[in-house]
């Protein structure tokens, strides 16, 4: 969640009241953000011993999807709504004296598909920044930048002051060698190609020139001169840059995602809308796309939804009408307006402001916010249920506590590991059907989500080398395989594993660990010869190089059979009898690690391990469970 910092007597100020911490926490908490730190005890300590310090401040935690509030004019203005201070200001576009015949004009140019093709943007008239207000318009852009803009991968935004331009103005695409201007505080002009070396080594713009370095063409802003405004989404220009004494603001905003361009625009123009000489208005901008039509940016309009006072009563347990409904909206800044058809509905006009609301049930949050979380009643629920666990959860608690019985030791490594470790660092292959690997991992050791509790285990014995020997640990969780079959494309799979490590191989050790668990699961060993058993498991020799050859087995398991009513399905199980076909599935595998597998993970003794799933046991347990109801 990000965390917003606001000067506490310039809050204090706009909210017309002074609030102890704890009242203004308990404001916070009830508003749904939540008083992060008060640093005026800090401030008030340094000015004791004589340092230099900043204005007290209050660090406020917001949540991620209320982009309103990541600011000091949103934060007091919203709270201000909610304390019934102030009314919620209603934005408007404001044309010039000539109408639309007067607007500024951008044209975008086709060429813009291949690298940033959506554009829109804002005027700000008649603005007055103070040092305050004008690091607050700042640090928004910021905040927008790392937030919804993913570090301005998806959206740019680009400020400059439209007293030093002339219109109309030009979203164009071109080669970076015939880019040249001077960027942001810096007089040399420089073409794109040198920006992109130039900007190398600063730490704060390299993390953004990959987005574009490696297109065929940059994008650029031009006005009616030829002068550049900004290369988006890497630097402005120097010539257009904002400054204290700016008062009339040019706001472009880039991106690849329409949605989330309309968001950003609308909330900076929005946001420091408050400053222009008519408060809450923002001059429109005429575009021109590709195509020859045009488009009017920013778009202020209000959206418009149902809201119905038996929901929020069915969620909330609250016997409300219409009008207290109402009322509860508008302390969240919508404007309610109740039906006069309909006694149960209330018709919400959204601000453009509150792009978080996408359904009634957001709209019942909000009046349950308004009137206290900690207001509404207590009930018990009208049905009386007892839960239980659910059957592989049952399986897994189990083994767990029959092995730890036995004196082993559970681990609980990560879920993700890296492709080695899952892979190679096993001796097995990728066949690129089994595991599900992640876009972008942030680092080399999170880039699949395993297949195999193994790596896990063989790193906890790594990590506790300097322990005692032997080393018996044991997990049981979840590993995920790819399954295209599947809606979501891959499924889970609940598995149970086991090492030991000693100065000897210990696989009678695994084995009959292994054998404890089936016995605790009744599930019995059969011969693999034995074709007449109906149910068990058994043993074979396997080759998996995982393991030493000659010493590794794959675990079989024989499921009991369901019922058969018909005859010719009697007679189908006696043949397959007969001809010794069963359907047997395999279970797992166990044996000795080989040394190379070792060797990878640093272990210098040898290990034993096992490991099989938990999941065919999962429908006999449920009929346990059916049979003790």
């Amino acid at each position: 969640m990000p965390t917003v910092a606001v000067d506490k007597a310039d809050l204090w100020e706009r909210l017309g009241q002074e609030f102890a911490s704890e009242e203004f926490d308990t404001l916070c908490f009830e508003y749904g953000v939540e008083l992060d730190e008060d640093t005026t005890a800090e401030v008030e300590e340094a000015i004791r011993k004589g340092l230099p310090s900043e204005r007290p401040q209050l660090k406020i935690e917001t949540p991620a999807n209320r982009y309103d509030l990541l600011c000091i004019e949103g934060i007091a203005r919203a709270l201000k709504v909610f304390l019934g201070k102030a009314e919620a200001p209603r934005y408007r576009l404001l044309y010039p004296p000539k109408g639309e015949a007067d607007l500024l004009t951008v044209t975008i140019h086709p060429e813009t598909k291949q690298v940033r093709p959506l554009f829109a943007c804002a005027i700000l008239r008649n603005v007055k920044f103070t040092p305050r207000s004008y690091a607050s318009f700042i640090d928004l852009q910021d905040k927008l930048h790392q937030n919804i803009c993913r570090r301005r991968q998806l959206v740019a935004i680009g400020t400059h002051d439209l007293d030093t331009l002339k219109g109309p103005f030009r979203y164009e695409a071109r080669a970076p060698k015939d880019i040249m201007f001077a960027p942001l505080n810096k007089e040399q002009e420089y073409t794109a190609e040198e920006l992109m070396t130039l900007y190398e080594s600063d730490k704060q713009l390299s993390r953004y020139l990959h987005i574009i370095r490696d297109a065929p063409v940059y994008p650029i802003i031009y006005d009616a001169e030829d002068r550049v405004l900004s290369m988006p989404p890497i630097i402005n220009s120097n010539h257009s840059k904002i400054t204290l004494n700016t008062t009339n603001i040019f706001i472009d905003v880039t991106a690849t995602d329409q949605t989330k361009l309309d968001i950003v625009v609308n909330m900076v123009a929005t946001m420091f809308s408050e400053y222009c000489s008519e408060p809450f208005t923002i001059e429109p901008v005429k575009m021109v796309l590709p195509d020859g039509t045009t488009k009017i940016s920013p778009d202020l309009s209000e959206r418009h939804m149902l809201a119905h006072a038996s929901y929020v009563n069915s969620c909330t347990g609250l016997s409300l009408n219409t009008d207290q409904v109402g009322k509860l909206l508008s302390k969240m800044s919508l404007f309610p307006i109740v039906s006069t058809t309909n006694a149960d509905e209330i018709e919400v006009s959204i601000p453009p402001t509150r792009p978080d609301i996408f359904h009634e049930c957001d709209l019942m949050e909000d009046a349950a916010i308004a009137y206290g979380f900690n207001n509404l009643p207590h009930t018990f629920p009208p049905t009386t249920t007892v839960g239980q666990p659910s059957a592989i959860n049952k399986l897994s608690d189990i083994v767990r506590v029959e092995w730890a019985l036995a004196g082993w030791v559970e681990v609980l490594p990560l879920t993700l590991c890296s492709h080695e470790e899952n892979f190679a660092f096993l001796n097995h292959e990728d066949d690129n059907n089994t595991a599900v690997k992640i876009a972008n991992p942030k680092t080399l050791e999170f880039q699949v989500v395993r297949t195999t509790l193994i790596p896990g285990l063989l790193k906890t014995i790594r990590e506790n080398r300097s322990h005692s020997l032997p080393l018996k640990i044991f997990e049981s969780g979840d590993v995920v395989f790819k399954d295209l079959k599947r809606e979501r494309q891959s499924r889970n799979e609940r598995h149970a594993a086991a090492v030991w490590c000693n100065k000897t191989a210990g696989f009678e050790i695994v084995h009959g660990v292994f054998d404890r668990a089936m016995k605790m699961l009744e599930i019995p060993r059969i011969s693999n010869s034995d074709s007449k058993a109906e149910t068990g498991y058994y043993m074979k020799e396997t080759s998996d190089p995982m393991f030493f050859p000659g010493r590794a087995a794959t675990i079989y398991y024989r499921a009991p059979p369901q019922k058969r009513n018909s005859t010719l399905e009697r007679l189908k199980k006696d043949a397959k009898a007969v001809l010794h076909v069963h359907d047997d599935i395999v279970l797992g595998t166990m044996g000795i690690l080989h040394p190379s597998v070792l060797e990878k993970f640093d272990i210098q003794y040898p290990c034993s391990a096992v490991e099989f799933t938990l999941d065919p046991f999962k429908k006999e347990m449920q009929k346990i469970w059916t049979n003790e109801e």
